[in-house]
């Protein structure tokens, strides 16, 4: 098997590098790159590195340039999304409110045809916003009619709370 080695020539060209290196070690090796002095070696390095840093930066703008478009298009496709769910946000909150104004118009009409002494029980047990929100949809006249029903407490603070509403400027 060696001599097959041998015959490939891989030990020869090994020798060969090794006879190679053993010729620069003789010739003084490091001695001989060491004769040129130091500061052109710097000047080499700086020109060197001046002549490959426009290059270089712009390889860079271009790395950075292409990470911008990509995160540009990232935030186009979360910007879409986002908008998409403002519209259908929207489209729920008119149906909502479409679907508010309908209860409540049937609300103040229910309230408008009652008794004033039944209403009054009814408001008294509502919360005193919504109960305050139906008053003021209410004529008038039948508003002061439910109210002289109710007992002096609710009637107070169904009152503050519709006087709070009916302000043109927000006191805070």
């Amino acid at each position: 098997m060696d001599t097959r080695l041998l015959e490939t020539g891989i030990f020869r060209a090994a020798g060969y590098v090794l006879a190679a290196a053993a010729a620069w070690i003789v010739s003084g090796g490091p001695a001989a790159t060491q004769s040129r002095p130091v500061l052109e070696s710097a000047d080499e390095i700086e020109k060197f590195c001046g002549n490959i840093a426009d290059a270089a930066r712009d390889r860079r703008y271009t790395i950075q340039t292409k990470e911008l478009e990509s995160l540009k298009a990232e935030i186009d496709e979360r910007v879409k999304h986002l908008e998409a769910k403002r519209a259908e946000y929207e489209k729920w909150m008119k149906l909502r409110q479409d679907f508010m104004d309908k209860a409540s118009e049937n609300v103040v009409s229910i309230y408008s045809r009652m008794r004033p002494d039944a209403a009054a029980e009814r408001l008294a047990e509502m919360e005193p916003a919504l109960a305050a929100a139906i008053m003021l949809k209410l004529q008038v006249k039948q508003s002061g009619l439910i109210m002289n029903e109710m007992e002096r407490a609710t009637a107070a603070k169904l009152t503050g709370i519709m006087s709070s509403a009916a302000r043109k400027e927000d006191p805070t």
